[in-house]
């Protein structure tokens, strides 16, 4: 299940055209996903060279930089190699900000009962040690990441085969519009329940067994609307229990990144694909699924979904380690209070949800600013297709080109000047300007993969499935909101000024956010130290 799993039609005004579903953006807009300085000891992870702390037994290399022997039997890069994707011979990493040393700590092998694969179940594959940024070939190179990243493949295609088959068949029972969007709206009010109530399971089980089972919840959910008697009552029931355990997959999923990952740099970047793709679906997914709808009724489409959800409960079982719980603390909302007394915690959540709350409203009134400039659809296509193709480039420019230390720097500067490109729609441009401003708003969430670095790093690992959990569940919801408020804005002001509108109250509002963030400690301060 990724991680902007419901995908809702945005709100629009009723004398303009409904618009197109639009998808969230909760992988674009994490700092989206996942991310100043740490609440807790140890901070977030050097910029510099990062490497993984042997298993007590294991024989280092001899020498006086050498990196330690991996615990579970895969190969290391020694010091001096780069890692995949690095030029050999460089030391500052591909945004060349300066030599990195010849070594450095990275995260520490994770205590029994806090992450540390089972004794005899098959060890996770050691992350690579790497000089300077690794790259997103890194990554790869964990096979435990590779399992992951698939089964996110085959979920992400369940959720949009599901939706777009679930609209079309309700639609087709009911030949209502309110009832056919409702199915994409239902995938947000449930969200923030599930997140805050179900959040304390994903540090009290065994995070892959949660996985599991969540992928099986929905497989068996989708299964049961694909059958033939289902009522629609009972089908929209199914699409509420789907996004309920949704927040609680994707919590535990960017938990167990963590510890597959550690919390360095590796993390970051596998964070930072798990959105690409997710962006990428809007640009091909409902197309894909549209054509699928060609071939085969929407019941029949159901039936693939259950496949897809199937297939990904497999290869996250057979293709994880298994892990203890993390903590013991409250399921409840005590637990959940207890994680957000954490300044930094809240600072940093803040950082999360502010932007996607504003950053959704162009695309929301996409198709009512297309009617009020008087343009064919392929240009409100142009209009929808900006957003996401200016987000991934972002990322893998920042992902492939610049080191730890300045995404780390970037943060708060592209974070703030986000919605700031919205102000271009004041005097109503053309299309083309207009998804030029759609572009460069996409492009700033490079800051996200800093972002992702500083809230692995602000959490307690007890805490990391709880934290992650609400963290995505308050994006999810906040993007609803704005969907609405953009909706309601649009009664009363030419969509235009909406858009406008929404540029200035947004930096405001994440100034303020920003300020509150340097208040808890500013950036990386064991980066500045290293």
């Amino acid at each position: 299940m990724p991680e902007n799993t419901p995908r809702t039609p945005s709100t629009a005004p009723a004398h303009h055209p409904a618009p197109t579903p639009t998808a969230p953006v909760s992988e674009r807009i994490p700092a989206a996903t996942a991310s100043a300085a740490p609440a807790r000891a140890g901070g977030p992870e050097s910029a510099t060279a990062h490497a993984r702390v042997a298993a007590p037994g294991a024989a280092p290399t001899p020498g006086p930089a050498a990196a330690p022997a991996p615990a579970s039997g895969h190969e290391a890069a020694p010091v001096g190699v780069a890692a995949p994707g690095v030029a050999p011979g460089r030391t500052g990493g591909p945004g060349g900000d300066g030599p990195a040393p010849a070594s450095a700590p990275g995260p520490a092998a994770a205590p029994a009962g806090h992450g540390a694969a089972s004794p005899g179940a098959p060890g996770p594959e050691a992350a690579p040690v790497a000089v300077g940024a690794p790259g997103y070939r890194a990554v790869f190179a964990v096979r435990e990441f590779r399992f992951v990243f698939v089964a996110h493949l085959f979920s992400l295609l369940g959720v949009v085969v599901s939706e777009l088959a679930l609209t079309v068949l309700v639609y087709d029972l009911t030949k209502s519009p309110l009832l056919s969007s409702l199915t994409f709206a239902l995938g947000f009010l449930p969200y923030l329940l599930g997140g805050t109530l179900l959040a304390g399971l994903t540090d009290r089980l065994p995070p892959r067994r949660i996985l599991v089972v969540c992928d099986l919840v929905c497989a068996g959910c989708v299964a049961v609307m694909a059958a033939p008697a289902t009522p629609v009552a009972v089908l929209l029931a199914l699409r509420c229990a789907i996004a309920v355990v949704s927040p609680v997959f994707n919590g535990t999923r960017m938990a167990t990144l963590a510890d597959i990952l550690g919390e360095g740099d590796l993390f970051v970047l596998g964070r930072s694909l798990l959105r690409i793709v997710s962006q990428s679906a809007l640009l091909t997914g409902f197309a894909a699924g549209g054509v699928l709808l060609t071939l085969v009724p929407p019941r029949g489409a159901l039936v693939v979904t259950t496949a897809t959800f199937l297939a990904s409960a497999l290869l996250l079982r057979l293709g994880t380690a298994r892990r203890p719980a993390r903590g013991t603390d409250s399921p409840g909302l005590s637990g959940t209070l207890a994680v957000l007394r954490n300044r930094r915690v809240r600072a940093l959540m803040l950082m999360f949800w502010v932007p996607p709350l504003f950053a959704v409203v162009p695309e929301a009134l996409a198709a009512p600013y297309a009617d009020e400039i008087g343009v064919s659809t392929a240009a409100l296509g142009l209009l929808m297709c900006a957003l996401p193709v200016g987000t991934i480039a972002g990322e893998l420019f920042a992902g492939s080109f610049l080191s730890a230390a300045t995404r780390s720097r970037i943060v708060l500067p592209l974070a703030v000047a986000g919605v700031v490109p919205y102000l271009l729609y004041g005097p109503r441009p053309g299309v083309a300007l207009a998804a030029v401003a759609l572009f460069l708003a996409g492009a700033t969430g490079a800051y996200t993969l800093g972002l992702d670095a500083w809230f692995v790093a602000a959490v307690p690992e007890e805490q990391r499935g709880r934290a992650m959990t609400l963290m995505t569940a308050g994006m999810m919801t906040v993007q609803g909101v704005g969907m609405a408020g953009a909706g309601v804005a649009a009664e009363f002001a030419p969509v235009h000024t909406v858009v406008a509108g929404t540029g200035v109250l947004g930096t405001l509002c994440l100034l303020a956010a920003a300020v509150e963030l340097r208040a808890t400690g500013g950036g990386d301060r064991k980066a500045r130290r290293g």
